[in-house]
């Protein structure tokens, strides 16, 4: 019998994934453990495995198809297997103790996320469901299945879905409000999933009869005819940094201060360090290690700076997940450090390094991606000595770290060299006001200045 070849549960977060190629052709003999197929999340490229070994028969699923994590994308088996007799075969399993969406009674229509399913013809509803739905007036289209491998609308999906309070903006929620109007039956267009100001006015214009006002369109001006060498699709990985990196420059009221700091004491300390655990640790530690247990500790003592906006609630957060940026072929990670003020050196050190070497790799789990509440961006190996970092959301600030050069200073009036540093911390004003982020970056440069060899090394 053949081998179905789904798509695996890439982490806690992630409930559906993009195709983005097929490393084999359909009818291709695989090997088991080879990988076969590459897909995305919002967050990092991953690659499926040939599950046994045989002959790889593809379904109907296109390079660019958003699909839902466990669904059956191909089975492997023997040289005359076919996928469309699994499928047929699967559908054939749960028709009969459920109905068609499509065959639904009437809902009214509430529409919310759109997150309807692709395919509404080959997802069922058991009749307990479909009774909770006309009761709450929930469109079907919107609940997200998970059972019969994300076949079959259960009534716990349409429980979860209930129990799911829509995200959006302040200014929306007061409007819809004092419009009597349930934020359920309204369309998020915002890029998190949440209901914007302008999402309200649609749907007051819609249940007017008028029309919706229309965002201002921008034009782009013409573009010169050059000669272009290579065309880069704004999408996948590099998609989801434009979209995030543009929405934290719209939505934040972002800051920057910059500091000056002495790092001679902590540069010394560090080429100790190296020579000292290269050998027992495999590695020496670098400033990425010591700054994000620096950073823990600053968080520690100062908690507004590790923080989150939850629609209008600020929310100062319990654990400090310290999210060092990467750069990798396919574009920008950032690995997040749990509990990094709990973690002494070697284990910040050890932690980096797997997550690095997963990236790389591309086998990197979403969950080592997600949860991050500060974030490290570090540009000194490029020789810049300082920069405008653009916050990561929803967190509340970012620090920016620059090359390490020796400078003339004066200490006690005399003009000495000394190792300097140029951080630049952005913060989200709408979050955090300016004295407590710059004590924020003043006790950072303290800890710099007067390394604690005990605190770092734990």
């Amino acid at each position: 019998m053949a081998e179905e070849l789904f798509i695996p549960k890439l982490g806690q977060t992630v409930e559906e994934v993009t195709l983005v190629n097929w490393l084999v052709k359909d009818g291709d003999k695989v090997e088991q453990g080879q990988e076969v197929l590459e897909v995305e999340t919002d967050k990092a490229v991953f690659n499926v495995e040939a599950v046994d070994k045989g002959y790889i028969h593809m379904g109907p699923f296109k390079v660019g198809d958003v699909v839902p994590v466990l669904m059956v994308v191909a089975v492997i088996g023997k040289k005359d297997d076919r996928f469309e007799a699994q499928a047929a075969q699967l559908e054939k399993e749960a028709a009969p103790a459920q109905e068609p969406i499509s065959q639904a009674a009437n809902l009214n229509e509430i529409v919310i996320h759109p997150e309807a399913q692709a395919d509404k013809e080959k997802v069922f509803v058991s009749p307990r469901a479909k009774k909770l739905a006309a009761e709450k007036q929930v469109s079907l289209d919107f609940v997200k299945p998970t059972g019969g491998r994300g076949l079959r609308i259960r009534e716990q999906d349409v429980l979860d879905y209930l129990g799911s309070e829509p995200k959006a903006s302040p200014v929306a929620k007061a409007m819809a409000e004092k419009a009597g109007l349930s934020l359920r039956s309204i369309a998020p267009s915002g890029a998190r999933g949440e209901i914007t100001r302008a999402d309200v006015e649609k749907a007051l214009a819609r249940q007017s009869g008028a029309a919706a006002p229309e965002a201002p369109v921008i034009p782009q001006p013409p573009l010169a005819e050059v000669e272009v060498r290579e065309r880069i699709p704004l999408k996948g990985v590099r998609g989801v940094i434009a979209e995030r990196m543009g929405l934290s420059a719209r939505v934040t009221s972002r800051v920057t201060l910059f500091m000056d700091v002495d790092a001679t004491s902590l540069v010394d300390l560090r080429e100790r360090w190296k020579a000292d655990f290269e050998n027992d640790w495999g590695f020496g530690p670098g400033y990425n290690d010591i700054l994000a247990r620096l950073c823990g500790a600053a968080l520690v003592e100062l908690p507004n700076m590790n923080a989150r906006l939850n629609g209008d609630v600020i929310e100062q957060l319990a654990v400090i997940n310290i999210g060092i940026a990467v750069d990798a072929d396919k574009g920008l990670y950032v690995p997040v450090i749990r509990d990094a003020d709990r973690k002494n050196l070697r284990t910040i050190g050890v932690e980096f390094r797997q997550r690095v070497e997963e990236i790389r790799s591309n086998k990197i789990s979403p969950d080592h991606l997600a949860g991050g509440t500060f974030t490290i961006t570090n540009l000194g190996m490029y020789d810049v000595e300082g920069f405008t970092p653009v916050i990561n959301l929803p967190e509340a600030a970012i620090l920016g770290v620059g090359k390490i050069i020796p400078k003339p200073v004066v200490r006690a009036g005399q003009v000495v060299i000394r190792q300097m540093l140029s951080l630049s911390l952005a913060f989200d004003h709408r979050l955090v006001d300016g004295a407590p982020a710059a004590r924020f970056l003043q006790q950072l440069k303290q800890l710099i200045e007067s390394p604690d060899e005990i605190l770092i090394l734990g």
